[in-house]
C-alpha cells in the first residue's frame, strides 16, 4: 500500500473505477494524495501489479462485515484519519478523539493516521506528539497495541479497548443515570407538595375573612340601641 509499491510502472485504477492503464507508481501516489485516498496493490503476481485508488480503510471496513459469522458481534478495526495533513484544526481533532472513543467503547479496535504533505516530512514530531496525546486522552478506556510507525508519508498508531476499563466505565454512566432518573422522579414528587400546603393557607384566609364580616355586624347592631 502507498510507499510500500516499490515497482514501476503500474496498472492503475481510480477512484472512480476508471482503467487508467499503465502510469508510474510515483505519479499514481501523487494522485491517490490528492484525493485524500490510498494506493492499493490489488493484483500483486501480474506485470505490472494491478493498483487502485481506494478508501482502504472503509475497504477493510466493507470486508470486515461481509466477514462476520452468525451474526455475533465482532471485533472490527476502525481507522480514524486526523485530516489530510499535520495542519488540521484542533476542533477537528476533538472530533476525531470523540469518534475514536466511541468505536473503543463499541469494542473495536481503533487505527489512528495522522498523513503528512510536501515539508510536513520534515516536521514529524508534530504529528508523533499529536498521536501520542490523543493515546493519553483515551488511555482511561484503551491501551496501546502498537507504537506510532511510519508507513511512507503516513504515521499509524494502533489502540486497542481494555475491556476491564471499557465494562468499569460503562457501569459507572450506568449508575450516573440511574441517579439522574432518580432526582427527578424525587423533584417531580416534591413538586406536589406546595400544592397541598397552599390549601392550608386559603381555608385560614377563608376562616379568617368570615371573622372579620361578623365584627362589623356586631357594631352595627351596638349603635342601632
Amino acid at each position: 500500500m502507498n510507499h510500500e509499491i516499490r515497482l514501476t510502472p503500474i496498472r492503475l485504477i481510480d477512484q472512480d473505477n476508471h482503467q487508467v492503464g499503465e502510469i508510474d507508481t510515483r505519479d499514481a501516489l501523487r494522485m491517490a494524495e490528492e484525493a485524500g485516498l490510498d494506493l492499493v496493490e490489488i493484483q500483486p503476481d501480474v506485470r505490472p501489479p494491478l493498483c487502485k485508488i481506494m478508501d482502504y480503510g472503509k475497504y477493510k471496513y466493507e470486508q470486515s462485515k461481509k466477514q462476520k459469522g452468525s451474526g455475533a458481534k465482532q471485533q472490527e478495526l476502525k481507522e480514524v484519519r486526523l485530516g489530510r495533513s499535520a495542519k488540521i484544526d484542533p476542533h477537528d481533532v476533538e472530533i476525531r478523539v470523540k469518534q475514536a472513543r466511541r468505536f473503543l467503547m463499541e469494542g473495536h479496535k481503533v487505527q489512528l493516521v495522522q498523513q503528512f504533505r510536501g515539508r510536513e516530512m520534515a516536521h514529524k514530531e508534530i504529528g508523533l506528539d499529536r498521536l501520542r496525546k490523543i493515546a493519553d486522552d483515551l488511555a482511561d478506556i484503551a491501551k496501546v497495541e502498537s507504537p506510532p510507525k511510519h508507513m511512507g508519508r503516513r504515521v499509524l498508531l494502533m489502540l486497542a479497548p481494555d475491556k476491564a476499563k471499557v465494562e468499569s466505565l460503562k457501569r459507572k454512566i450506568e449508575a450516573a443515570r440511574q441517579r439522574e432518573e432518580a432526582a427527578k422522579k424525587a423533584a417531580s414528587g416534591g413538586a406536589d407538595k406546595p400544592k397541598d400546603g397552599a390549601k392550608a393557607p386559603a381555608e385560614g384566609d377563608a376562616s379568617e375573612s368570615a371573622k372579620a364580616s361578623e365584627t362589623p355586624a356586631t357594631e352595627s347592631v351596638s349603635s342601632e340601641r
